[in-house]
């Protein structure tokens, strides 16, 4: 199995994207440490997959990521997937989403890499993934102006990780996805569907429309790219932005 042997830590696993990459590790042999703030959801993550251990985790907190460090002391792959997705311009994007957007989708992913890096210098042959998206310093979108913000310094902490330990047995790359199918995904839709007056499916098809493949993706789709990164098969690649957006940046 492709990713056996290895302790493998994911954020955000207790749906979505982090939910199927948690069961996707798990298939391939993984040890897997999901964490999340929703315990309720990641017991029944363990439920369906018992080899998979559940820890409750803010990631926003510092002090939390390094008591999390100091506990788990041999980790190989380390899966930053938390995010959060502030919706409006600039002129729409108050203080609390500017701060909220940074703490959640930047601040954790500093404070997960800086909390584990002893852990995955010592593995030797270590993994990081980091969540951002076609909507960053890739491809500019409306109406997401924190967001893209965000996710275009997600790429930059990628570049800079990768080129500072490129030599000490530290990979790190970033996923880029286009729409993809989730919880969070569906939330998003049915607040915008209550803003604006129009029915869910109205705006759900608004989103596949702007996908040039006609569908939006499918978390299960992001993981097997997760799981690759994450493989020795992927050892030659570090610092490198993976579109998987059904042609949305072209």
């Amino acid at each position: 199995m492709r990713l056996a042997n290895k302790t493998c830590v994911i954020t955000a696993a207790a749906q979505g994207i982090g939910r199927a990459t948690a069961l996707a590790f798990a298939r391939q042999g993984a040890t897997v440490i999901a964490t999340d703030i929703d315990f309720a959801q990641l017991e029944q993550l363990k439920a369906e997959c018992e080899q998979i251990q559940i820890e409750f985790l803010d990631v926003t907190d510092k002090q939390k990521t390094q008591d999390f460090a100091n506990k788990y002391k041999d980790v190989d792959v380390l899966f930053n997937c938390v995010g959060w997705v502030a919706a409006g311009s600039i002129y729409e994007c108050d203080e609390n989403d500017w701060e909220k957007s940074f703490k959640i989708n930047v601040d954790s992913m500093y404070y997960m890499i800086q909390s584990l890096l002893p852990a995955l210098l010592k593995s030797g042959n270590a993994s990081i993934i980091n969540m951002s998206s076609a909507a960053s310093s890739i491809k500019g979108v409306a109406n997401r102006f924190a967001y893209s913000a965000t996710k275009a310094a997600v790429l930059g902490i990628t570049k800079a990780i990768a080129a500072d330990y490129i030599t000490q047995g530290v990979r790190c790359n970033a996923i880029c996805p286009g729409t993809v199918d989730s919880p969070s995904l569906h939330q998003r839709i049915a607040a915008q569907a209550e803003q604006e007056k129009r029915s869910v499916s109205d705006i759900y098809q608004q989103f596949v429309a702007r996908q040039p493949m006609g569908r939006i993706g499918k978390a299960e789709e992001i993981a097997a790219l997760a799981v690759y990164l994450a493989s020795d098969e992927s050892g030659f690649s570090t610092g490198t932005f993976n579109m998987i957006d059904g042609g949305w940046s072209n």
